[in-house]
């Protein structure tokens, strides 16, 4: 890792633990304004008081969420997008690059790549040449990387393959599906050779979340990657709070549900 991707990685990861709560909030150009996004700008300082490493956004939405408060927070900037309108939702397109994003104020940049898709061959054309304008950069990168497609089972091979391609095609932090045990998703992270963090996916209770994050981080996650799930929660700010106690502190998930339960 070259020397400018060392410096900025410090500023999405927490330097002690060595892992990541990370929000994103891109949700707005697949769903649109959807609940916890009406107001972004409340939500980002919700969830930056709550301690969270960093966000994900699109380029447009840079000026209205940046560290708005005292604190400061991890910016990556999504460079990905398709519309849930899209008759083929699953393939993504390139709508930022690395040097817009650094432009803005990037600390790091996010793709999404759909393993199975039919547009599959465009989006790992566009991981690959990412990857190389990071390096030219010096920018960390994260790949959300997922199996999803018409003919694709969501399994623990599958998304071991995902987040395979993902670090093989030069991503420096992997975002994937939980495989639904510690055991399981073991296997994942093992054969991936970058730190891999877990996606939140559909909105889940508290108990279901809290007991995700603990199964990721027995397996050796390097964290999470979250959205519905912290957004729309009734107490954004508490949540991460909690959330952040577990990823970086250790928490066990029966007591993290007891800490979030006494400020509910």
């Amino acid at each position: 890792m070259n020397i400018g991707k060392k410096i900025r990685i410090k500023r999405i990861v927490n330097r002690k633990s060595g892992k990541t709560v990370i929000i994103p909030m891109d949700h707005g150009v697949s769903l649109g304004p959807i609940q916890g996004l009406e107001d972004i700008d409340k939500t980002v300082n919700m969830i930056l008081r709550g301690g969270a490493n960093a966000t994900v956004v699109h380029k447009g939405i840079v000026t209205s969420t940046n560290r708005s408060e005292d604190t400061d927070i991890g910016l990556i900037i999504h460079l990905s997008a398709s519309t849930s309108l899209n008759p083929f939702p699953n393939n993504k397109i390139s709508v930022c690059d690395v040097e817009e994003a650094l432009a803005l104020g990037a600390d790091a940049v996010s793709v999404h790549v759909n393993i199975g898709a039919d547009g599959e061959a465009a989006m790992l054309e566009s991981l690959g040449r990412t990857a190389r304008e990071c390096n030219r950069w010096g920018i960390p990168l994260l790949a959300m990387m997922y199996p999803r497609g018409d003919l694709v089972e969501v399994n623990v091979e599958s998304v071991k393959l995902a987040a395979r391609v993902g670090a093989e095609l030069g991503a420096d932090i992997i975002k994937c599906p939980y495989t639904g045990s510690a055991k399981s998703f073991e296997a994942v992270v093992r054969g991936c050779p970058v730190p891999v963090v877990i996606a939140g996916g559909s909105k889940l209770s508290d108990e279901e979340t809290l007991d995700m994050i603990e199964g990721a981080m027995t397996a050796g996650a390097a964290g999470l990657s979250m959205g519905r799930n912290v957004f729309q929660h009734e107490d954004p700010e508490h949540f991460v709070r909690v959330a952040c106690e577990m990823v970086h502190n250790g928490m066990p998930a029966k007591q993290a549900l007891k800490m979030l339960r006494r400020q509910l």
